[in-house]
């Protein structure tokens, strides 16, 4: 009998582990997290229209989202969202950049419910 309690408390122990381990993975691949951009991140890309592709671990809803270019004078300006090629992809245009340094600033929204953020630094080439 003190067999059989010490076998059952060491089976209910195991799988409380690995449906733990299942929960945090769940959680981690809820969050967006940037798999790949163009530009590149500190990429160096030819004006002055640069198209912009943000793409993402998980779905990310574009509604909630948000792209802001930030200009060498650190002025920012709102990118317009475009129609997604994916659920893990946003898209964008920047028009008109001159020669410098910018950043693509993002906030998405992901499906675990978290707001993500981050930048992607580049440089505008002159002709």
């Amino acid at each position: 009998m003190r067999r059989a309690k010490s076998s059952n408390v060491r089976v209910i122990a195991w799988l409380a582990a690995v449906a733990a381990m299942l929960l945090a993975a769940g959680l981690v691949q809820g969050h967006a997290v940037l798999k790949d951009s163009s530009p590149m991140i500190n990429g160096k890309v030819q004006g002055p229209d640069v198209p912009i592709r943000l793409h993402y671990n998980v779905r990310v809803d574009p509604t909630l989202s948000k792209l802001e270019l930030l200009n060498p004078d650190q002025s920012t300006t709102n990118l317009a969202i475009g129609k997604q090629p994916a659920p893990d992809t946003l898209t964008s245009e920047a028009r008109a950049l001159q020669p410098g340094a910018y950043k693509i600033r993002w906030q998405v929204l992901a499906p675990d419910g978290h707001i993500t953020r981050g930048e992607v630094p580049f440089t505008v080439k002159g002709s």
